[in-house]
């Protein structure tokens, strides 16, 4: 099963407070604990929303607001992708990860839906994502070794 681990944004992440040397330090270690443990499958921390932007859709209509955007409780500073065997092994492993903010922080933690979860997909859909993943895979496993 993979799990999305999302860092809630704060104040300070969203006016592009950069964290500490420690923190870096702290939170390095950890990826490389999940690595070496090889469930990380992606990691990344993410700018503000003021660098972002927003697409609403309507029907066939598309609007697109640009950052910032006010409720930074609902914004997300980075993630992990892990694949692991339960939420009960993603709950011990986000217990272990270094406090992002050092003072009130939120993580959540959500299953990633896999093609066999859609029981109504259409026939050949699951084969053509399993598919399109060892694609990706691939592809990113050559750039990895690209940049080596």
């Amino acid at each position: 099963m993979r799990f999305m681990v999302i860092v809630k944004a704060n104040e300070d992440t969203e006016a592009g407070v950069m964290p500490s040397e420690e923190m870096l330090s702290a939170m390095g270690a950890f990826n490389e604990e999940l690595v070496k443990a090889g469930v990380m499958l992606a990691g990344e921390g993410l700018h503000p929303s003021s660098k972002g932007a927003r697409v609403y859709f309507s029907g066939d209509k598309r609007t697109v607001v640009d950052g910032p955007f006010t409720e930074t409780k609902e914004l997300i500073a980075g993630f992990w992708l892990l694949e692991l065997k339960s939420i009960d092994e993603a709950i011990e492993w986000v217990k272990r990860v270094p406090n992002p903010t050092g003072e009130e922080s939120q993580i959540e933690i959500r299953q990633v839906f896999d093609p066999e979860d859609f029981e109504n997909a259409p026939e050949g859909l699951v084969e053509r994502e399993r598919e399109l993943r060892a694609e990706f895979d691939a592809r990113a496993k050559a750039e990895l070794n690209q940049n080596r």
